[in-house]
Formats: structure tokens, sequence, C-alpha cells
């Protein structure tokens, strides 16, 4: 790195600065948001460029279209958002995930059940599905436009050729949304584990 940025360190800084301002601190704070800066930015930037490799050419899948990525990166998440609300609370954090003060204590029989769903199971499957059917669902449909194209023009040719070229074209339009839904998928994976972090590291835990 040097004092006055090239190209290449202009784009870095843009991008670790997007993430340390826009995630980080919107959601965290300056403190927890320096604290847990790391974290966010290596999910932030391992999602975006494993979602990247399903416009590469020759690559052509999304890292993230195969299941155990999304699931390690939601485990990582679900860790660190344990560990946020034990370290900021070691006696009280289970307690009051799964017990919400001001409820009359007959509603803890059902309230406890569904705290313990919503916030220990769901969260982490939640993370892993929303990324992986997004994911999957692009490949899919890149698949699906550019075997068209093929079909039409070399096994069908003729006047075909013409819709040939249009699926073709709706293949490369659709390839330039993968990549804005590669780079939003990144930032909404990574604001939700903030915001997990936020609601573990709240003056109530």
């Amino acid at each position: 790195m040097t004092v006055v940025p090239g190209r290449f360190q202009s784009v870095v800084e843009m991008g670790l600065d997007f993430v340390r301002v826009n995630i980080a601190e919107d959601i965290l704070g300056r403190k927890d948001g320096k604290r847990f800066l790391p974290i966010l930015t290596t999910i932030f930037f391992m999602v975006l460029f494993m979602n990247i490799t399903g416009v590469i050419p020759g690559l052509n899948i999304a890292g993230t279209s195969v299941i155990a990525v999304p699931m390690l990166l939601a485990i990582v998440a679900y860790v660190t958002f344990i560990y946020a609300g034990i370290k900021k609370s070691p006696g009280g954090f289970f307690k009051n995930a799964l017990l919400p003060s001001g409820v009359p204590w007959p509603l803890y029989i059902i309230i406890v059940p569904l705290e313990f769903l919503s916030t220990f199971i769901i969260r982490p499957v939640t993370l892993t599905l929303r990324l992986l059917m997004n994911m999957v669902v692009g490949h899919l449909m890149l698949v699906l436009f550019f075997s068209a194209t093929q079909f039409f023009v070399v096994d069908l040719s003729g006047w075909w050729t013409a819709l040939g070229a249009g699926s073709l074209a709706f293949g490369f339009a659709f390839t330039l949304f993968e990549i804005f839904v590669a780079f939003l998928q990144a930032y909404v994976f990574a604001i939700l584990t903030a915001v997990y972090i936020q609601l573990a590291v709240a003056e109530e835990h």
C-alpha cells in the first residue's frame, strides 16, 4: 500500500470503506463496528467473489450455489453472533434471548420454544437458503438462455437463428443482472450478520 494510491489500491480502499462505513459502523456503531469489521469484511468479499464465479467463462457456476459454502458462512455468522452475546453478557445472553421481559410467565411455555426456533435455528437456515437459492436460480437462468441459443443456432439453424440471437441477448443482459445480484447478496449476507451481532450486543443483553 502506498500513501498516494494507484487504481488497484483505490478500488480496494473503496471496497473496504464501503464495508466499514455502510455495514459495520452503520449497524454496530464505531466501537463494535471496529471489533467485528474483520469478520464482516471477510464475509462480504468471500460471498462477492464466490458469487462472481457464476459469470466467469469456464467456471460458470457460483461457489455459493454449492450448499457447503453458504452453510459454512452461515455457521461462521452464527458462531460470531453467539460469541458476541456471551462476551457482552456471559450470564444473561441466553436468558434474555429466550425469556423477553414484560411477558406473563404462563406465556413462556409458548414463547421460549418460538424464540429458540427463530433465534437459534431459523437464522442460520435462512442465511444459508437465501444465498444458495438466489445463486442456483441465477445459474439455471444463464444455462437456460445460453442452451437455448445453442439449440436455435446450431441444432435448428435457418430462421430459428433469429430466436437464438434473442436468447443470446437475454443471456448477456441476465449476466449483467447476475453481477448486480452477486454484489447485492454479498451485501445482504454481511448486513444480516451485522444485525444479528448488533442484537446480541444490545444493552438489554
